[in-house]
């Protein structure tokens, strides 16, 4: 689902809100959001799931194929997103 669905979906359900206020609302979502993430806190919604970082360790043994030469990748974080069980219900019914 694209950004502009999603404000027209919210925006039929909220018929007294403007398209400024709800792009405004998610984007405040969305940085609240990668901000908790950035200083290593994990976030959870009830009914929805649970974001969070996962560090991936370094790796001195990897070759790039093209030239078959050793390269070295440094510790580094993912971000990463666990469904709840209401969700997971919901996508598998």
């Amino acid at each position: 689902m694209s950004l502009k669905k999603l404000i027209k979906q919210l925006k039929e359900k909220n018929s007294q809100l403007n398209q400024s206020q709800l792009n405004t609302i998610i984007n405040v979502f969305t940085v609240s959001i990668s901000n908790a993430l950035k200083n290593g806190k994990n976030v959870e919604i009830r009914g929805l799931g649970r974001w969070y970082c996962k560090k991936l360790k370094e790796n001195f043994n990897i070759r790039n194929p093209a030239t078959n030469e050793l390269m070295y990748k440094p510790d580094r974080v993912r971000v990463r997103f666990r469904a709840s069980k209401n969700l997971n219900k919901i996508i598998n019914e």
